[in-house]
């Protein structure tokens, strides 16, 4: 019988990062998962580390790769559990009983399960949560942390495997994918279940022009039809927006916002044609 959890970390270079990823997962008190390492083949001693503990680890490789997705996928074709959770190197479980949660959680009738996460700096520590319900307009933004997401193996085999042509996005894809195109069902796990390491290279701000190009590419492909009516939502994120939003409610206001704006518009150039 298979196990219900695949656990896959991916790791180049980061042996600390790896040993404490390893030690969190260790020291899981539920035992029913598989648990796959996915070297990038490591200098820094990492794969002398996995080579002292074969115990530990279902299965592991210590090999060159073509980057992150290409690594997660050779992972996904090698588990047999029926979900499968993404902790790369240097994320951890929040604490020993994460799995036994997570497995009374998981009933099988959702493809996405997901839960909330510390956002782990070098220089502080927040929570971040996550929306019971999933629109488009969340992921226009934002998006799910695949290091507390189980997703359904059979989900990638039924859709695709991470796009290896990305170099940041490629979760993100999916999950907008599988959400908001295949309308798969999901439940959030109102609870902190993974320590996130954001010093990656998705948390890294440089990188943050190289995001917005390929996920341009994954709208553009899957949600041509609509992604325009969502250019301005950075702007309705505003503070000034949000300020306009708030004189609307109220009616004296907004009524001395209109006779303002109209008068305005007297004064505009009046459009030919």
């Amino acid at each position: 019988m298979n196990p219900k959890i695949s656990i896959i970390t991916v790791n180049y270079n980061d042996k600390a990062g790896l040993q404490k990823t390893i030690k969190s997962v260790a020291e899981q008190s539920f035992k029913d998962f598989e648990f796959f390492v996915m070297d990038g083949g490591s200098t820094d001693g990492s794969k002398e580390l996995l080579e002292e503990n074969p115990a530990l680890f279902t299965r592991w490789l210590s090999e060159p790769d073509r980057g992150i997705y290409h690594a997660m996928n050779k992972g996904i074709k090698m588990a047999k559990g029926e979900y499968l959770l993404f902790l790369n190197s240097g994320d951890s479980l929040y604490h020993s009983e994460v799995l036994a949660q997570v497995d009374q959680e998981i009933t099988g009738e959702h493809g996405i399960y997901y839960g909330d996460i510390i956002y782990d700096e070098i220089s502080k520590q927040t929570v971040r949560t996550f929306p019971d319900r999933l629109t488009f307009g969340f992921f226009y933004e934002h998006n799910l942390s695949h290091q507390a997401s189980f997703i359904k193996r059979t989900l990638f085999g039924e859709f695709f495997y991470y796009n290896e042509s990305f170099k940041i996005v490629s979760d993100w894809e999916f999950f907008i994918y599988a959400i908001c195109k295949k309308d798969v069902p999901y439940q959030h796990i109102n609870s902190i279940l993974t320590n996130y390491d954001a010093t990656g290279l998705s948390s890294n701000v440089d990188n943050h022009v190289m995001m917005r190009k390929e996920r341009e590419v994954t709208l553009e492909k899957y949600f041509a039809a609509f992604k325009d009516d969502y250019i301005f939502f950075p702007e309705l994120q505003q503070k000034r927006m949000k300020q306009f939003l708030i004189l609307k409610q109220n009616k004296v206001a907004w009524r001395v916002l209109k006779m303002v704006m109209s008068a305005i518009q007297f004064f505009l150039p009046k459009k030919k044609g």
